[in-house]
């Protein structure tokens, strides 16, 4: 229930789906001679793409996601295990041509692999099946043996987790499967933005793992006014955010994550 009301509701949250329906909405106005209707909804797409495209907001309101958990400046010198969140995968090409192609979260793959070379004697967990609603494609468990073998990562140290849908089944069902003993170190690997969020619940599932934040979308650097990046990759931030952000407030209010915005 939660996973597909999250996905209607954010259907319509999200920037560039918003900006078509309301264009949608400004022709159907304008063919019914409701011309202030038409003129409001037609202001509000501009806006929201202008903004959206042309300025900082999407690096903005990704600075305070990707700065939350910086990765450790050291580690143990034993690790148990890594933990992967899905998500770095092109799942419908790859359930058609087979491979591994990544997208532009695949550097959580990049950072598994160094991490499963500096630490010989860790498991490497992938956790994640198809998040998606309507769309088919292979999911993250099934595709990442093959990309982790061509990396170096022997099979046998793998631990593949492919039916969660969302965070928190990567979170509940990971645990299951790995059922981590006290005094073991595991470390996360998820895009940076996401990771406030993930710490919130595989904290609250009761899985103590150590942050390794990757995939950063921001230099950080970044201030208010126009964009110096190209429009789509800054809409791009705005959407990332914004689903970050309501993922946030949903889960604090199902209890899902103890705080609202978790922190180290």
């Amino acid at each position: 229930m939660f996973f597909t009301l999250s996905k209607n509701l954010w259907f319509f949250a999200e920037p560039l789906n918003l900006s078509i329906l309301l264009i949608g909405l400004a022709v159907v106005a304008l063919l019914i001679a409701r011309r202030r209707i038409a003129l409001t909804a037609a202001a509000c797409a501009f806006l929201i793409l202008a903004i959206g495209a042309w300025t900082s907001l999407g690096a903005l309101m990704m600075h305070p996601l990707e700065d939350r958990f910086p990765r450790p400046a050291s580690l143990p010198d034993r690790i148990d295990g890594i933990i992967v969140l899905g998500g770095g995968f092109e799942g419908g090409v790859n359930l058609v041509r087979g491979g591994y192609e990544v997208n532009s979260s695949g550097d959580r793959f990049v950072e598994a692999a160094i991490l499963a070379a500096r630490y010989p004697g860790a498991k490497v967990v992938v956790t994640g099946g198809s998040g998606n609603l309507l769309l088919k494609g292979e999911g993250d468990g099934t595709t990442a043996p093959r990309l982790l073998a061509a990396l170096g990562v022997a099979p046998d140290r793998l631990i593949m987790e492919s039916q969660s849908r969302n965070t928190y089944e990567n979170a509940v069902l990971t645990k299951e499967m790995v059922k981590p003993q006290p005094g073991q170190t595991w470390l996360l690997i998820t895009s940076a933005f996401h990771m406030p969020r993930s710490m919130g619940i595989f904290r609250t599932v009761g899985f103590a793992v150590v942050p390794w934040p990757s995939d950063y979308r921001t230099s950080g650097e970044e201030g208010v006014g126009v964009t110096h990046d190209n429009p789509q990759d800054s809409l791009q931030n705005v959407s990332i955010a914004l689903r970050e952000w309501i993922g946030l407030v949903a889960y604090r209010l199902t209890g899902r994550t103890g705080e609202l915005l978790p922190a180290p």
